[in-house]
């Protein structure tokens, strides 16, 4: 079958160079048993390309299921794969078929590979060397004919190196590897994505399509959908609901796009009253605290030290006192550093220290690593509640679910 009859069957609209390279590896590879490593960012469509192999196999009459091993407990990912034994667990009141089990002769797709616990992965590579597996709880082996298709939206060959992935497992999986590009590594199939979206969800939602003006389209073109085509789908659908005039301009598209930037600072939105800024998540909360400490402290040394080092000038000059009421710290100064016997403006009776008083002072330079301090922040969280999740979530201002996420994402041992 060549591509374009691929692309006209399973709805993939597209011309990029990597793009079609991508749907002629799934091709090639389709009628053979070989395992595929499909790799991509999330929201490309890894899981339309596992369709397409499965449905251009030999296996395609039989099963195929697509398991999300991110969304699986630890506890009980051995268990829905591979099967368990009746009272081989607490909960187990009934033996129960794995999915290796019930997708004999098909297919499955395991979805974020890298998420999978290690113990897991040993089995996964012996299903793979020998198409054999044991239920949980039980010493019998099994026989299943099962292909496997992997996808991830991680760098495998990193979590190898950080002995969260097995090596052996990794070249077993990547026996045939796709990539599917980025939708900012395609951009000339942006604005064909958009119209075919915007034409489905006109005809959803019985409404006129929404056609965009030249700068609008050159904005769509060169936004970096950091959520690739999912995004896409979501812009478009919002945009013909909400749009009142479908003639889409510039000015109107930047409403529906997020403030976006490739460093990761935060983006700082206007509530809708104009009364002043409004964050989209708890991080850009805790990354506009740490800025706004940051400069503080950098304008607090910036200030003592041109004291020290130029007493006199420094606490006759009023820039100086105006700084400190800025900052909203000269009134609670207990102490000044001054040479003796110079009045500080304001503070009638100053305690003096002389300059033979004052030692030699380092300056140590702190991290400014803004997702180091979100760690300290969480480490610490979770030692003043000893370890107790919720109450720590609690006190950093965060749902639970997040700081598991959170644990995860910065490999921090409660």
């Amino acid at each position: 079958m060549d591509i374009q009859s691929i692309k006209n069957r399973f709805g993939i609209i597209g011309n990029s160079p990597a793009l079609n390279y991508a749907l002629q590896v799934a091709a090639q590879v389709a009628n053979t048993d070989l395992t595929v490593l499909i790799n991509g960012e999330s929201g490309v469509g890894k899981e339309a390309f596992s369709i397409i192999i499965h449905s251009l196999s030999n296996r395609k009459h039989n099963p195929f299921i697509a398991v999300n091993c991110g969304a699986i407990p630890e506890g009980t990912i051995d268990s829905e794969l591979f099967g368990h034994e009746k009272g081989s667990f607490t909960g187990a009141v009934d033996s129960r078929k794995g999915y290796f089990e019930t997708v004999n002769g098909g297919t499955i797709f395991l979805d974020e590979i890298g998420e999978m616990p290690l113990g897991t992965q040993a089995r996964l590579l012996r299903v793979l060397e020998a198409g054999e597996y044991i239920r949980v709880g039980s010493s019998k082996v099994q026989k299943t004919d099962v292909r496997v298709i992997a996808a991830t939206n991680k760098d495998l060959l990193q979590l190898v190196q950080q002995g969260k992935f097995r090596e052996d497992l990794y070249y077993r999986l990547s026996t045939v590897p796709i990539r599917v590009p980025a939708l900012h590594d395609r951009k000339e199939d942006i604005h064909l994505l958009f119209r075919k979206f915007a034409a489905d969800f006109a005809d959803k939602y019985k409404t006129g399509s929404v056609q965009l003006d030249e700068e609008a389209k050159n904005m769509l073109i060169n936004y970096p959908w950091p959520g690739n085509v999912r995004e896409l789908k979501n812009i478009a659908e919002q945009i013909s609901v909400l749009a009142q005039d479908k003639h889409i301009t510039a000015r109107e598209l930047s409403k529906y796009l997020q403030p976006y930037s490739s460093n990761r600072l935060p983006a700082v939105a206007v509530n809708a009253n104009g009364s002043g800024p409004e964050f989209s998540n708890e991080r850009e909360i805790l990354y506009k605290l740490f800025f706004d400490m940051k400069k503080d402290v950098t304008e607090l040394k910036r200030m003592f030290l041109e004291v020290l080092q130029n007493p006199g000038s420094a606490i006759q000059n009023p820039a100086f006192i105006n700084e400190l009421k800025d900052l909203k710290l000269h009134d609670n100064l207990p102490v000044l550093v001054q040479p003796a016997g110079l009045p500080v403006p304001g503070n009638p009776q100053p305690v003096l220290l002389h300059n033979d008083d004052i030692h030699d002072h380092e300056e140590v330079e702190e991290s400014l690593n803004i997702m180091d301090k979100e760690k300290e922040l969480i480490i610490k969280a979770l030692k003043k509640h000893k370890g107790k999740r919720k109450d720590a979530a609690l006190d950093l201002g965060i749902s639970e679910r997040t700081l598991y996420r959170k644990l995860k994402e910065y490999d921090i041992e409660e």
